[in-house]
């Protein structure tokens, strides 16, 4: 066992990279290519988990459903779905489970929430075992697993979860479980039920498992008129991308979770481990231009309707760089000291102290998430334009001033580069709406403001002997990848020296041979190391791209899109000597970092790109399957 464990054996601990997400547009489920739930918040993303393996592998609890023998697994979507299926290999036989969550008032009724698992033998016979553990509120309830007329019920602190099935369970101690046997074409379900039991109706089961099938293909991104805006070989894997961005949009408000984890470690061991469960209006920009140009303008609206109307609620100095999902604005740091942690990363957050801290250039990804959002048709002005005129002229007034940045360091503020970069665009995009729409602002004094920060920034942000812009101003020699947005925004061209030279110098200080990124050089106020990160190699894409570096940004965008995994998703982190996934995962920001790459490579001349190696998610029938050393039945107290 590796030293530093507190307990469990670490080998309980799959990579990141071996689970895949399903969910309904309030929650997502982590399940793993060994067939187990590991990870569910239960009714909504944000809200305690039922299961918490994940976080700790004796205490969080599961739902699991995997052979009985030693076994070979692997995993893929649907396509062009968020069901996932996972395909079970044995000595004897084979079989596939198939998990999907229907939509509430899309495919079920509106209280109807539940994960489905579909278990079917495809050759020979099986030997499987499904074990019940849940482990409510964070693992901090151990409820009461009784029979029902269904299967089981788990009932803790005003909570339940119900799980339907066929078989007669044994059950006690918190638990309960099941052992069949299948054989070819041979099917059983296991239907998980929060706050309610769904009766075992194979048929009705079917009928729902066609109906999300349904919906996520209607929705996902398809290319009928044969024109794409990712056409190239990373099609597919933008199409997955966009998916996933979808899982991660909230049904009822709109506003996009971070990510569906929280403390998931960016460094195996240490403390770096957030809470990603909540919206920050940071991703505002990218998640527009992301959800827009891949067809899907109505959640691209909604999602800035929710954003700005959670704004509104106070003055522009007040506002929070990140919300609740349903815009509540106490998201108060605490840890669950009882959980060790994946990988015993202590400690295990809930709450993001973030939502307290200055980082200016929320301002200007906001406003400039307003200007893609109208410019792609939302009509957002006429309710709105009276707070975004107020951000606009809060950061005529603040531009100046120091702040924690968009890397939220927890040390002193700074004048960080980026932060200023931003509030140049906020002022910037305030004098375009002015001038391209009806609305009516102080467009001379905004542009007064916005020539002082662009002269500020080329005057303190960028460091002659370096030939690179900088972190902030007095830091000479210290990068930040946030820069390379530079071209993106508009502040300059990506052509221009000053820019040329700050591709350089992030590739030779802050890149591997892989293309992965460091984000920040210098102190960020917190202990331990982190890995790379993803979104920021994709900016290096994008800016490869704007300076006319069209070969070096498909190779580097390629040799990032390797590390996706089978499925195609991303944590927010990588580990530049492993290749292993780090911190929350799937993360918004490093699918929308796929997705605009693709898009920025597709909108170049196609020439010189027919021998691109495509990066499609891996089929299960090419995937290396990884071996399980299979479930050992066991005997509960108080069995039927």
């Amino acid at each position: 066992m590796p030293t530093g464990s507190s307990r469990g054996e670490r080998a309980a601990y799959r990579p990141l990279e071996e689970y895949g997400a399903v969910g309904n547009l309030e929650t997502v489920a982590l399940i793993g290519r060994d067939g187990s739930v590991d990870w569910l918040p239960f009714p909504r993303v944000d809200s305690p988990s039922a299961f918490a393996r994940l976080l700790d592998c004796e205490l969080g609890g599961h739902l699991t459903v995997a052979p009985t023998r030693r076994f070979e697994a692997t995993q893929a979507y649907v396509d062009r779905t968020n069901v996932l299926e996972t395909h079970l290999s044995t000595p004897d036989g084979r079989a596939t489970v198939t998990d999907f969550m229907p939509i509430p008032g899309e495919t079920v009724p509106e209280d109807h929430r539940a994960l489905y698992r579909r278990v079917t033998g495809e050759a020979g016979t099986v030997d499987l075992l499904t074990e019940f553990e849940p482990r409510l509120d964070y693992a901090r309830t151990v409820p009461a697993v009784e029979h029902d007329e269904h299967g089981v019920t788990a009932r803790g602190d005003g909570e339940t979860v119900s799980l339907s099935s066929s078989l007669p369970f044994d059950v006690g101690d918190g638990a309960a479980s099941a052992s069949f046997t299948l054989s070819e074409d041979e099917t059983r379900w296991f239907v998980l039920g929060y706050d309610r039991t769904i009766p075992n109706e194979p048929g009705e089961h079917e009928a729902r498992l066609d109906a999300t099938l349904d919906y996520w293909r209607e929705w996902s991104h398809a290319c009928p008129d044969g024109s794409c805006p990712v056409e190239g070989p990373w099609h597919d894997l933008a199409v997955r991308s966009d998916l996933l961005l979808r899982l991660l949009i909230q049904r009822e408000t709109g506003t996009i979770a971070a990510a569906p984890t929280t403390s998931l470690p960016e460094e195996i061991g240490g403390s770096r481990n957030w809470d990603y469960r909540f919206n920050w209006i940071r991703d505002s920009a990218f998640t527009v231009q992301a959800l827009a140009e891949m067809g899907h303008l109505a959640e691209a609206e909604d999602y800035f309707e929710a954003c700005l109307s959670h704004c509104a609620r106070m003055s522009p100095a007040e506002m929070q760089p990140v919300y609740g999902l349903s815009g509540r604005t106490d998201l108060d740091e605490r840890t669950l000291d009882h959980l060790e942690g994946y990988r015993g990363s202590r400690p295990v957050r809930i709450g993001n102290e973030a939502a307290s801290q200055r980082q200016l250039d929320v301002y200007g990804e906001l406003v400039v998430g307003v200007h893609e959002a109208v410019h792609y048709g939302a009509g957002l002005l006429p309710d709105h334009w009276d707070l975004v005129r107020d951000v606009i002229e809060h950061v005529r007034d603040v531009w100046d001033e120091p702040d924690v940045g968009i890397w939220e360091v927890r040390g002193d503020p700074e004048q960080f580069v980026y932060s200023k970069v931003m509030c140049w665009a906020a002022l910037d995009r305030g004098v375009k709406l002015v001038e391209e729409t009806d609305v009516e602002g102080p467009v001379e004094r905004w542009k007064e403001a916005r020539a002082r920060v662009h002269e500020t920034v080329l005057d303190r942000g960028y460091d002659e002997a370096l030939g690179s812009f900088v972190r902030s101003f007095g830091s000479d020699d210290e990068l930040d990848a946030a820069v390379l947005r530079i071209p993106t925004v508009g502040f300059l061209p990506g052509d221009d020296d000053r820019m040329q030279g700050t591709v350089d110098a992030v590739l030779d200080r802050l890149t591997t041979e892989e293309g992965l990124v460091t984000r920040l050089e210098g102190d960020d106020g917190l202990p331990g190391e982190e890995g790379r990160f993803v979104v920021c190699s994709f900016w290096l894409v994008d800016a490869l791209v704007a300076a006319g570096r069209v070969e070096e940004a498909e190779s580097l965008f390629e040799s990032v899109c390797t590390f996706a995994g089978p499925l195609g998703l991303l944590a927010e982190e990588l580990d530049p000597g492993t290749g292993r996934q780090l911190g929350n995962f799937p993360q918004a920001f490093s699918q929308i970092g796929v997705l605009t790459g693709a898009l920025s490579l597709a909108e170049r001349d196609a020439a010189g790109r027919s021998d691109a190696t495509a990066y499609p998610p891996t089929p299960a029938s090419e995937q290396t399957p990884t071996a399980y050393p299979g479930l050992r039945p066991t005997t509960h107290d108080g069995g039927p």
